[in-house]
């Protein structure tokens, strides 16, 4: 075959951006036993400060330099992942949904199971890590509570549900609206699903090998998901850790609810997972999210694994 003959009229770059198959949205890989499959929510764009508000700009500013990235606003990623271990199908957090037009590049994981053959029907559990609307907002598009199964259990912490009644934002660092709009999502969302609530206080294995544990801080009811077949480990530490906080994990993050226990907790989870050397994927890591930690001196580093074919 001929180099010259493939290929022979090329796509234009605007229509790579217009391809959904261009750009991968999906990752599958085997923890032991189970199957997790960890999929693109699509990206936020927010400013750049909010990943650490209480850190020296000029120190800020150049942690982005040193990233190769803009220090004014930073595209954050949006992780979902599904478990497959034994007879449960089990959704990690649900993506931002359709509720926000103004963010037209999130809210894609709804669409992205369907293309990957996951009908929604075979869902039979959905674990919430907290009640921010980028976390919950995929269940509450029109039409997917009547696809989703009747017997369907939502796991999320009993904290959780109690912090959202009277939710305090007196710590965070968001842009104008986003108070509300976490409100009044969260409000929603607990009003069409409270009937299917199975809250937990501390933990909660969901199936074999999958386990929901509380860890808070980011919110009081945030929790993470661990992973453990056949001496294989991964943690979905949904909004614990984000892309600074290997470097400065003592940086506060905008939508930290109580940013000092946050950090606290952020600390504990990546001395663990370096220790014990297993896999983490989080929310807002770039896709497909799927890393190691390793301890460099006085920081944490961030190992991404190896794509696997």
């Amino acid at each position: 075959m001929e180099l010259s003959n493939v290929a022979a009229e090329p796509m234009a770059a605007n229509d790579y951006a217009q391809d959904p198959d261009a750009v991968p949205s999906r990752y599958p890989l085997k923890v032991g036993d189970i199957d997790v499959l960890v999929v693109s929510d699509g990206v936020l764009s927010l400013p750049g400060p909010m990943l650490g508000h209480n850190a020296d700009p000029a120190i800020r500013t150049a942690w982005f330099e040193e990233k190769f990235l803009p220090s004014d606003e930073l595209e954050w990623a949006l992780n979902v992942i599904v478990v497959q271990s034994g007879d449960r199908t089990i959704l990690i957090d649900a993506g931002m949904g359709a509720a926000f037009p103004e963010l037209p590049r999130a809210g894609r994981t709804i669409q992205r199971l369907e293309a990957a053959g996951i009908d929604l029907t075979t869902v039979t559990d959905v674990v919430i890590t907290h009640l921010h609307m980028d976390h919950i907002g995929g269940l509450l598009i029109p039409g997917v509570k009547a696809r989703l199964r009747g017997d369907l259990r939502i796991h999320v912490a009993e904290a959780e549900v109690k912090f959202w009644a009277s939710p305090d934002f007196s710590q965070v660092s968001m842009p104008t609206g986003f108070p509300d709009a976490l409100r009044q999502t969260a409000s929603r969302f607990l009003e069409e699903y409270r009937s299917q609530l199975h809250t937990f206080k501390e933990s909660h294995e969901v199936a074999p090998g999958v386990l929901v544990t509380r860890i808070g801080g980011h919110t009081p009811g945030h929790s993470v998901v661990r992973l453990a077949s056949r001496g294989e480990r991964l943690t979905f530490a949904g909004d614990a850790v984000f892309p600074v906080g290997f470097d400065h994990p003592e940086w506060y993050n905008g939508f930290d609810h109580y940013p000092e226990e946050a950090a606290r907790v952020r600390v504990a989870l990546l001395q663990e997972l370096a220790a014990n050397r297993e896999a983490l994927v989080a929310t807002h890591l770039s896709f497909p999210a799927v890393c190691h930690v390793a301890i460099d001196g006085n920081v944490f580093r961030w190992v991404p694994g190896p794509w696997e074919y």
